[in-house]
């Protein structure tokens, strides 16, 4: 892969690859680059930034490039390594909990190189897989080095030489890197999924129990040992720590249910490619949930009202 800045030599005489070309690469990008900060916000940035860099060359050292593919992801790899490393400091100053931006059902832009560079079948992951919440949850616990190189080798099966390009060490190290990454997702996979279409039963069985404020119902759809856990970035009102237990879940669940009665709708969504629920006031999305489930039952919800994450569910913006 080639490095950031552009090297003269032979092909430099080449036609230029033209607008389309280049900007077909976007797609990609972004999927790589939300995969990599969790932020669709600061993806789009990040690949706004990485043409701004492409563009502010000139024809010649563009002409240059053998592979301007390769350039741009190069170039948007080591911009999220960086912003990686200042998120972690942003965080400490963020109100509550930090949670993966959201996504919505058609913003999954599911078409990049296939998934599962792993020697190990049951270490591949899917492009479906890795926008999952609790994936992009499990992602959040890597170091951004870590997270780089797991990323663009295991989801997207770019070599290690690739990826020793944009991490700055050797390929040895990245597949090291990687390797740790692949520890801490295969524990987090230590257990079997329901079907998707038994999961979205649940979380309506959940709605549903929720909606009626049936404490006992909503206990049942509860693991015992659940975790709830909410992201309002000090913007929207959210429940700074997590809930823990299933029957702490349930009472607040209903509680909130009457808080909010003949206000608010609640709808049944896809979120990061899971069945998930979104709550709106005036047709304006207020909030919305994305669950785990194991052993028919919820393990896990996120709760985002952070409006800025928010955006793409109410304007429906790609």
């Amino acid at each position: 892969m080639p490095s950031e800045t552009a090297r003269p030599g032979p092909g430099r005489d080449r036609p230029d690859p033209g607008l389309d070309a280049i900007m077909s690469e976007r797609r990609q990008l972004l999927n790589v680059a939300y995969r990599l900060l969790g932020s669709l916000a600061d993806a789009e940035d990040t690949v706004q930034e990485t043409y701004a860099r492409w563009y502010a060359m000139s024809q010649e050292q563009r002409d240059a490039i053998e592979s301007p593919g390769a350039w741009l992801t190069t170039v948007a790899g080591r911009i999220c390594l960086n912003l990686l490393g200042s998120a972690r400091a942003r965080r400490e100053t963020y109100v509550g909990e930090w949670i993966p931006e959201p996504l919505p059902e058609r913003t999954e832009w599911i078409d990049g190189r296939p998934g599962g560079a792993a020697t190990d079948p049951a270490d591949q992951v899917t492009l479906d897989e890795s926008v999952s919440m609790a994936f992009l949850v499990v992602l959040e616990s890597m170091t951004p080095a870590e997270r780089v190189a797991f990323v663009l080798h295991d989801v997207f099966s770019h070599s290690f030489a690739e990826v020793a390009e944009i991490v700055g060490r050797t390929p040895g190290a990245c597949r090291q890197l990687a390797s740790s990454a692949r520890r801490r997702v295969r524990a987090s996979r230590a257990r079997l999924d329901p079907p998707v279409r038994r999961q979205a039963d649940i979380v309506r069985d959940f709605r549903r129990a929720w909606e009626a404020q049936d404490i006992d119902a909503l206990i049942g759809l509860l693991d015992p040992d659940a975790t709830a856990t909410a992201d309002g970035g000090g913007l929207a009102t959210a429940f700074l720590h997590p809930i823990e237990g299933g029957e702490q879940i349930a009472h607040a669940w209903a509680e909130l249910a009457r808080r909010a009665a003949g206000s608010r709708t609640l709808l049944e969504r896809t979120v990061n490619g899971r069945p998930g629920l979104v709550a709106q006031r005036d047709g304006v999305t207020t909030t919305v949930l994305a669950f785990d489930v194991a052993a028919d039952r919820i393990t896990r919800i996120w709760v985002i009202t952070n409006p800025e994450k928010l955006r793409h569910w109410t304007t429906g913006r790609p």
